[in-house]
């Protein structure tokens, strides 16, 4: 794929660069670099705090429409919404969209890494488990993410990240006050949900190798358009949508809140913050979205905001902090 080319829409895309950008990466032109660390760009902390509250909403949303309607309908709706919102707004600010096979393959990868895998097994999962348990398993996304770069050789597996994220998964159980009975009779939701972190760290993989470079309204809108295209396959033939009783009001709310603002407004943060800051730190993300889920419940739903919930997000931010190592060079 020809980055350039993308940076400038997809009016006439060479179909023969893939060659050329893959023999690029493997003499060491454009590829990661394992031995140096990025740390988080100073502008990408508020966006990182807007994406966990974008992915935070998606919690309320996905239980609101499961009472109603299939998980794997429920995904084809959100990211065919998305893609929908995403396509018009594309079309005016990049241009046109890839035209040859070779150029879609990132996006069709990083669609069933990104939306399809884990879309499809949260919700699935959250028929089984409660929402709030399924936001701290989500959490473990940046355990993941970082033994996956590691493991694939893009970034060191470095001490200090790890005793951050370590520390920020503590906050998280401190935050939602697990009891001994929160795990029990829920594996194969909690599997689930445990697949779907495993599957946005290989997305964060994907994403730094095959993406770098591109805008990230052209990455959201390719990746939507591609997982569409999947998930009405999954959907048509698993719930056969079309036989499916007509969704209250609630249910179509909640719907769009998921497509427009948990999806597309979403996606393109989550792309700005990995292009500038990282595969490993924009999963970090995951970590704020139980803090997030709390703080809005607590603003919009009234529901009491406990000291343990206070505690435990202190302590989520004390990680966020020993993983940048900013903070601590500076008292050095």
């Amino acid at each position: 794929m020809d980055l350039d080319h993308l940076q400038h829409g997809f009016d006439h895309p060479p179909c023969n660069s893939r060659k050329r950008i893959d023999r690029a990466r493997d003499s060491g032109h454009g590829s990661p670099v394992a031995a140096k660390e990025k740390l988080i760009d100073p502008r990408d902390w508020l966006l990182l705090i807007l994406l966990a509250v974008l992915w935070g909403a998606s919690y309320f949303f996905a239980a609101v429409a499961v009472k109603e309607m299939p998980p794997l309908t429920i995904v084809l709706v959100r990211v065919a919404l998305a893609a929908a919102i995403l396509l018009p707004i594309h079309w005016l600010v990049q241009g046109g969209l890839p035209r040859c096979v070779d150029n879609w393959m990132p996006f069709i990868v990083m669609s069933i890494l990104n939306n399809v895998i884990p879309f499809s097994f949260i919700l699935t999962g959250q028929t089984q488990i409660a929402s709030g348990l399924a936001s701290v398993i989500n959490a473990t996304t940046p355990l993941f993410g970082v033994i996956i770069m590691a493991a694939f050789g893009d970034e060191r597996l470095i001490a200090r990240k790890l005793l951050g994220i370590f520390i920020g998964l503590a906050g998280v159980v401190v935050l939602r006050g697990l009891d001994g009975n929160a795990m029990e009779g829920k594996t194969l939701g909690i599997a689930l949900c445990l697949g779907a972190a495993a599957s946005y760290g290989f997305a964060g993989l994907w994403g730094r190798r095959r993406l770098t470079g591109i805008p990230p309204l052209t990455s959201a809108t390719c990746q939507l358009i591609c997982s569409s295209v999947i998930m009405a396959v999954l959907a048509g033939v698993a719930d056969q949508p079309w036989n499916l009783p007509m969704p209250s009001l609630a249910a179509w709310g909640a719907l769009l809140g998921f497509a427009a603002l948990s999806t597309a407004l979403a996606y393109i943060v989550f792309f700005q913050i990995l292009a500038r800051s990282g595969a490993a730190n924009v999963l970090l993300v995951t970590l704020l979205v139980p803090v997030t889920a709390i703080f809005l419940g607590y603003l919009i739903l009234g529901e009491p905001l406990h000291a343990r919930e206070i505690a435990g997000a202190l302590v989520i931010a004390s990680s966020l902090l020993i993983i940048d190592g900013r903070m601590l060079r500076f008292f050095r």
